[in-house]
């Protein structure tokens, strides 16, 4: 049974890789779906540019055997990441129900009723959000390939460390500043709201906006600057989804009598935490990259509110037995004092 579980968790990775492109494509797909629907209810086509009579085409191509009526039926799945709608259900980005909350001054329950189910999650799985779902992430963990490559060419890339907690202030100066100007300010450094907000320029408008730039510059931050460091130190979403996982129920747990203390967890972390001395802490996001590279199967999933305290080397690495053999000379000697 623990063979099976073991065998599985070793592909949750690849599980998470599937949901980070889903998203993606979805940001993509949900657009182009608006725009057939608006082409439809207008009734228009013979006014339609090539370009928008291909997409008409090529979206009632696919829809066209399965719905009777797209105007209405491709409104299951609307919205972004930030906010939207799934099949009646309403949900929204945590961040955005606070940022709403303190940018209006004013309680508004129906709005703040969609976050709670993500904030329930949060509580459970951690800032799953962040490993698993945000469509940044997608592009920065492609980014940190690039940045590995770039690397091997022998060309210098950012190693700078810096306080992670610098986000946490981020995450209350942009809340603050959003009370103080009435709109949701912190939106716009939010990389899974910009590049909801972006895609949908680009397909529905034809363009970019400003927040393309913003987003093109912590992609060179994380290459040029810091590893991953926008998420590490930056990110006022990042910030609340660490702060409201930080008791979460489902975590990351070594068990030491497999490890053989070989940091291949430590290096792959993009969060530069240290799985292989029991430090997850609230930062991780349970992306189960340290689980599918352990060569021991040393790394499960555990239910606790908190992680275990360093439980020392792994008994399959050398510094273990080293202590274990030093231990046993130690306990010869004593005999042989005695």
């Amino acid at each position: 049974m623990k063979q099976h579980l073991t065998f599985w968790m070793r592909h949750l990775n690849k599980l998470r890789w599937l949901s980070l492109v889903t998203v993606f494509s979805m940001l993509i797909i949900i657009p182009v779906l608006g725009l057939y629907q608006t082409y439809v209810a207008a009734h228009a086509y013979d006014l339609l540019t090539p370009g928008e009579k291909r997409l008409y085409d090529t979206v009632e191509f696919f829809t066209g055997p399965v719905l009777n009526d797209p105007e209405n039926d491709l409104d299951a799945i609307k919205g972004t990441t930030w906010s939207g709608t799934f099949f009646g259900l309403k949900l929204s980005d945590p961040l955005a129900v606070l940022g709403q909350t303190a940018a209006g001054f004013e309680v508004y329950w129906p709005f703040i009723l969609t976050g709670l189910i993500p904030i329930l999650l949060t509580v459970i799985l951690g800032r799953f959000f962040c490993g698993w779902i945000c469509p940044a992430t997608f592009l920065y963990e492609l980014n940190t390939n690039l940045g590995a490559w770039i690397h091997k060419a022998g060309i210098p890339i950012g190693q700078r460390h810096f306080d992670r907690r610098i986000k946490y202030l981020v995450l209350i100066v942009g809340l603050v500043l959003s009370a103080l100007t009435g709109s949701v300010l912190v939106a716009a450094i939010y990389p899974p709201a910009i590049i909801g907000r972006e895609i949908y320029y680009a397909i529905a408008l034809g363009g970019f906006g400003a927040g393309a730039v913003f987003f093109v510059l912590t992609l060179l931050f994380d290459l040029l600057v810091s590893r991953r460091g926008f998420c590490r130190y930056l990110c006022p979403g990042g910030a609340l989804y660490s702060l409201l996982g930080r008791y979460r129920l489902l975590r990351i747990k070594r068990e030491v009598t497999q490890c053989n203390d070989c940091a291949k967890c430590n290096a792959i972390c993009e969060f530069e935490l240290d799985p292989m001395k029991d430090g997850f802490g609230q930062e991780c996001n349970n992306c189960t990259a340290c689980i599918a590279i352990c060569p021991t199967d040393a790394l499960l999933f555990n239910i606790d509110y908190k992680d275990v305290p360093y439980q020392g080397p792994g008994h399959l690495g050398h510094k273990y037995r080293e202590n274990q053999l030093e231990s046993l000379n130690k306990e010869v000697q004593q005999i042989y004092e005695a």
